[in-house]
This record gives C-alpha cells, sequence and structure tokens, in this order.
C-alpha cells in the first residue's frame, strides 16, 4: 500500500496544522474511551520535528520509509515493521524521509479538539 485507506482519513479526525510538530505532512487520529490517542502521519518532505515532552509514553511504528526518533542522545533508526516507545518525561524529536509512513499511539490526549 502506497497510503492509509480513505475510511481512516476522515475530515473530521483530521489533524490541524497548528498541533503538527513537523512542516509537510498530513495526519489524522482515533481517540479512545481513556482518552488515549492514535495518530497516523504520512510525510511529504525530508523533514525533522520540533523537540517536545508528553506526560504519558508514545509508541511508534513505522509503516514505510525510515524515521528516526531521537531521544537520551540516541538515534533510533525505524524502517518498515519497526517500532519504539518514548517514555513519558523523554524530551524527543524526529528525523523523517519524504514518503514515510508512521502510526503513533499516545497514553493520553495529544491532539486537542
Amino acid at each position: 500500500m502506497k497510503d492509509f485507506p480513505d475510511f481512516m482519513k476522515s475530515k473530521y479526525n483530521h489533524i490541524d496544522s497548528s498541533q503538527q510538530n513537523t512542516k509537510d505532512i498530513d495526519g489524522y487520529y482515533f481517540e479512545g474511551k481513556d482518552g488515549s490517542q492514535m495518530a497516523f502521519w504520512t510525510y511529504y518532505s525530508d523533514r525533522e520535528s520540533k523537540e517536545q515532552i508528553h506526560e504519558f509514553d508514545e509508541y511508534t511504528l513505522c509503516v514505510a520509509g525510515e524515521y528516526v526518533e531521537i531521544f537520551n542522545n540516541e538515534e533510533h533508526i525505524l524502517r518498515p515493521g519497526d517500532e519504539i516507545i518514548v517514555p513519558k518525561g523523554t524530551p524527543h524529536h524526529g528525523r523523517v524521509k519524504a514518503g514515510t509512513r508512521t502510526i503513533h499511539c499516545f497514553g493520553g490526549k495529544r491532539i486537542r479538539q
């Protein structure tokens, strides 16, 4: 597959660009009853994200392309099928290649409506 399925990209679940930490990406999210969230991102350009800290754990799965998660002075290179957890309270940022798709699961509310 070259993209996430259309049913995952409802305009009602679109993540506003003001809540993106990386330019030139498109994202959608789903929220669980407990407030946890899953976000699906497609990156259209080589980019690096802003550093961020969450009050909850973040799980990332690389679906396509290459995503580099950077924390604790270490680069973790994720390729399709690779996954990682960033523990809550950990400053982190990422670097990505154009065409990459990732799924991020948050143990709390990352996206605000």
